[in-house]
């Protein structure tokens, strides 16, 4: 991450224990090749499979993305990663603990929800605060990698993009006054959007 630009880097996570299918792994990847983006992807083995995530990799794909991408198995440093500079957006899942870093360092999501809660935060995050992009699942509930493509390039270097970071950048200042009145990060950011939406009417973004 040193030697890149600023904003530059899409960071990919689901979590700790977050996986995809076979099917739906490869079609990330793919998205991600085609985005033509540079990106920190933690990979994992699809669903409870333990061997090596590489393995389920498409054929020629870590070749093909030498040089703009750095795959990492299983576990990356999340926090260390997002306050980083040349982290520019994040694709993850939706978890609480992970939405409260991203604000805290103004990093941009791609709303990428896979159960429970989770769904329930990537409507607030994309259509109530706006700080989040989200892909559009087919009707075979697959997200197809020019989906992928095409919301990795709207954060990364659409206007669109311009737009959640701007707000993103509103939230973090937000927060940061937040914690030097509360001294406490997490509680004092929940009560700032949970005061927010009540204010414009809306349900509170729950843990």
């Amino acid at each position: 991450l040193d030697s890149q630009p600023p904003a530059s880097v899409l960071f990919v996570s689901f979590g700790s224990g977050g996986t995809l299918s076979q099917e739906q792994l490869t079609e990330l990847a793919l998205g991600l090749e085609m985005s033509h983006q540079q990106f920190l992807w933690v990979v994992r083995s699809p669903n409870t499979s333990n061997s090596n995530p590489f393995d389920y990799l498409p054929e020629g794909f870590l070749g093909r993305t030498k040089g703009r991408a750095l795959l990492v198995p299983s576990w990356a440093p999340q926090i260390q990663v997002l306050s980083h500079r040349a982290t520019g957006g994040f694709l993850n899942h939706c978890g609480w603990n992970s939405t409260l870093e991203s604000i805290l360092n103004g990093v941009p999501l791609i709303s990428w929800p896979l159960h429970g809660d989770q769904k329930m935060v990537a409507v607030q995050l994309v259509e109530h605060l706006k700080i989040a992009l989200r892909p559009i699942a087919g009707e075979d509930g697959l997200i197809r990698r020019e989906e992928i493509s095409k919301v990795v390039r709207d954060l990364m270097v659409g206007e669109e993009g311009l737009a959640v970071r701007n707000k993103m950048n509103v939230l973090k200042e937000a927060a940061k006054n937040a914690m030097s009145e509360e001294g406490s990060s997490t509680k004092s950011l929940e009560l700032l959007v949970s005061q927010w939406k009540n204010r414009s009417g809306e349900p509170s973004l729950g843990t």
